[in-house]
């Protein structure tokens, strides 16, 4: 079904229109009226109210009481209304034309009634209108809170724009903070006050001499206490101390050098030494290379480069002034030597250490010997004892072997004191293998090298692939990264720097050995292999035996003193025996020759008067002859020297040799003398028979004028010094010992 709508036509559209605005125009705004009528409230009303409301409103009804007294009329008013009647009753004032008060350039007193307001007494307390609706100006103004800030806005930091120029961002909004809290900040970026002062050429050329030391004590202690407190922010601090210790000062002001006194470079320069062991860092600065001079880093990291660059720099200087008065030897060598000294103890992994080992080394290349040569020797040996690395004594033995050679060994034998305390004795271990160092080739089968899985034993590194390979590189790289931010001693490359350390020290040792006249250092050499003779490689055991067999043969056959010679030929049986003590004790070598020495050197030394007479040792301790040949006797028939019990013949010809230097030996030394012939009686019974003279065929005769225990012929005689010791002797000790000895061999017969 199809329904049809009829259009409407254009004057019925406006005709409806024009009722609607008529309609409109028919109904008044509320706003518009004067008077808005309050609505009356029906007594029916009260039906609505629940009862608590009632009960509410009988309770408190009465402090409602005030709601009648309201005026209705004023109340029912519009807004236009009232805006209307305002306009209405607003007073209009008129202003003043002519102001009555003098000019402020009128001079004239004038009399009183020049200086009146015109305003009657009576008009000042009486109000100009009764309107509560007439403002005046100042109400008319607009107020401002007494608790706005009246704190300055931030201002913010001007930006560059592409095109170069600078803008400016104006201030910022400020933050309101804390009370508590602002005033701490503030305290903390408040900068503290810095007093003023005067220049290092007006310190030191005041006229008196009290007042130019007394101004720049002051100066240099508050220039320390400024550094140490903030050493990054101190560098110009750092320059203007190292002015103190310069030779000479020059300014703008005063383009000639003037001449800076003494004391005042002494006291600049240990104050210098103070500052650097408490600001200098635990680690090496190193140059910064190109590329990272080109690269944009942050601020602080900026900062501190700046700041290690400046400090490499200030100690370089300084270690130049130190070495200039060094080697000027002036009046300031001995605080300059003693800086260097503990710059070598206390920052030793700092920049420019192996120049300050060089003036070290170079101070103890003297042929003397005085107190600023001890206080060198003791800072090497300080590095040596704390040196964990290896490194340091690297540089420090290769200075030492460059400087002796320089000097042809000429130079004073407690240099080589320190070398002792190298910690290579019980860090090195000694090598697996006597004879190789690298690893045994696999074995081939059937003339050829096996391939595969059968190529590998067990041990040996698994197959790695290319891929797997360059992650293990990286992580290595990255290991070795973390052990150097930890500070970590890799166990490796410590091992090889001592190897190579121990290297230069046999070089140094056995170049002092074999040089052409014996030197006298020639003991410390001697004393040095003794040892280190656990490590020293078995390829050169022979050369070094026949080397001291030389040795001893020189001294035999120069007419030199008997105590150095003796002393001398002591130690090379000493270092022989050594030798083959380790390492030695596989190699079947023959040591009859040093026994003999050490024979014939026993009858010599009965008639020495200072025989126990100390003699310095390397290590800062000392000992004497009379130890060095009890030790060699030690050695020579310990079980470990010999391999099983001496031959009767040996014990025989050295307990009578020992008797008869016992004779005219010291009491303490005649007492230590019997106690070595008991033991030797001990160990072999043989020797008891030389005691008793009955029963006993003896075949030959006793020759103690030949020099070799075995043809002497020691059973030949009988041991009469023990029966004269006894007998003779003033010492009791001596004649107790010796009356126990006999006793105890007529008991066991």
């Amino acid at each position: 079904m199809n329904l049809k709508v009829a259009k409407r036509s254009g004057a019925s559209l406006q005709q409806a229109a024009k009722r609607r605005k008529t309609e409109k125009k028919g109904k008044d705004k509320a706003a518009d009226r004067p008077v808005i009528p309050i609505p009356v409230a029906d007594d029916d009303d009260d039906s609505n109210l629940s009862e608590q409301d009632l009960e509410l409103l009988d309770n408190y009804g009465v402090g409602a009481g005030f709601l009648k007294s309201l005026d209705q009329t004023g109340i029912a008013r519009s807004k236009k209304e009232t805006a209307r009647l305002h306009q209405i009753h607003k007073p209009i004032r008129q202003k003043a034309d002519t102001d009555d008060l003098p000019s402020i350039h009128s001079d004239s007193e004038g009399d009183d009634e020049s200086w009146s307001s015109g305003i009657d007494d009576n008009e000042l307390g009486h109000d100009v209108s009764d309107d509560s609706d007439a403002e005046m100006p100042y109400e008319a103004a607009p107020r401002t809170s007494f608790r706005q800030s009246k704190k300055p806005a931030v201002q913010r930091l001007p930006i560059k724009l592409i095109d170069g120029s600078i803008k400016q961002m104006g201030p910022g909004q400020h933050v309101e903070a804390d009370t508590d809290e602002s005033e701490d900040e503030a305290e903390e970026k408040t900068p503290p006050l810095t007093t003023w002062k005067p220049s290092v050429v007006d310190v030191i050329t005041k006229g008196s001499r009290k007042t130019r030391v007394q101004q720049a004590k002051d100066q240099i202690a508050s220039i320390c206490q400024d550094i140490v407190a903030e050493p990054e922010m101190s560098l110009g601090l750092l320059r203007r101390l190292h002015v103190f210790a310069s030779e000479t000062v020059t300014s703008p002001s005063h383009p000639e050098p003037i001449k800076n006194d003494p004391l005042i470079r002494k006291l600049a320069i240990l104050s210098q030494l103070a500052v650097f062991i408490d600001i200098i860092p635990g680690y090496r600065i190193r140059a910064l290379t190109d590329q990272e001079k080109s690269e944009k880093v942050s601020q602080q990291v900026a900062r501190t480069r700046e700041w290690e660059q400046g400090l490499v720099g200030v100690y370089q200087n300084y270690l130049r002034i130190l070495e200039a008065e060094l080697k000027a030897r002036s009046e300031l060598a001995d605080a300059a030597l003693q800086c260097l000294c503990t710059l070598l103890k206390k920052a030793t992994h700092f920049n420019f250490i192996v120049n300050v080992m060089g003036c070290i080394v170079g101070r103890l290349s003297k042929k003397s010997w005085n107190e600023s040569s001890e206080l060198c020797i003791d800072a090497v040996v300080h590095v040596f004892r704390a040196d964990l690395t290896g490194q340091p004594s690297l540089e420090l033995v290769r200075l030492l072997n460059r400087m002796i050679k320089e000097r042809r060994y000429n130079i004073h034998p407690n240099v080589l004191s320190c070398l002792p305390f190298l910690r290579l004795k019980t860090e090195l271990s000694v090598r697996a293998s006597d004879s190789r160092t690298d690893r045994p080739a696999p074995a081939k089968k059937n003339g050829k090298r096996p391939t595969g899985a059968a190529r590998r034993k067990i041990g040996d590194a698994p197959h790695v692939s290319k891929k797997n390979a360059k992650i293990l590189k990286e992580n290595k790289e990255i290991e070795r990264e973390f052990r150097e931010a930890e500070a970590e001693v890799d166990r490796e490359q410590r091992n090889a720097t001592q190897t190579e350390t121990l290297k230069l020290l046999f070089v140094l040792y056995f170049s002092i050995l074999k040089a052409t006249h014996p030197t006298p250092l020639l003991p410390c050499a001697l004393e040095g292999i003794s040892k280190f003779a656990h490590l020293v490689n078995i390829d050169f055991f022979k050369d070094l035996l026949q080397v001291l067999k030389k040795l001893i043969q020189e001294d035999d056959e120069e007419d030199v003193e008997l105590i150095s010679s003796t002393h001398r030929r002591l130690l090379c049986i000493i270092t022989a025996f050594d030798l083959l003590s380790g390492q030695g004790e596989a190699l079947n070598i023959d040591l009859t020759d040093f026994v003999s020495h050490l024979y014939t050197i026993i009858q010599p030394l009965s008639l020495a008067s200072d025989i126990d007479r100390p003699i310095a040792e390397q290590g800062g301790g000392t000992s004497s002859l009379a130890n060095k040949l009890f030790r060699a006797l030690d050695i020579v028939f310990s079980p470990r020297s010999l391999g099983a019990t001496a031959p009767s013949w040996r014990s025989a010809a050295f307990a009578k040799r020992l008797l008869g230097a016992s004779l005219h030996w010291p009491p303490a030394l005649a007492l230590r003398s019997l106690h070595f012939v008991d033991g030797l009686i001990l160990k072999d019974e043989k020797l008891e028979n030389l005691l008793f003279t009955e029963e006993r065929s003896l075949d030959g005769i006793y020759r103690p004028d030949i020099d070799d225990p075995q043809l002497c012929n020691p059973f030949g005689t009988s041991f009469w010094e023990l029966y004269a010791l006894r007998d003779n002797h003033y010492d009791t000790n001596v004649r107790e010992q010796a009356q126990k000895i006999i006793s105890r061999a007529q008991a066991g017969r």
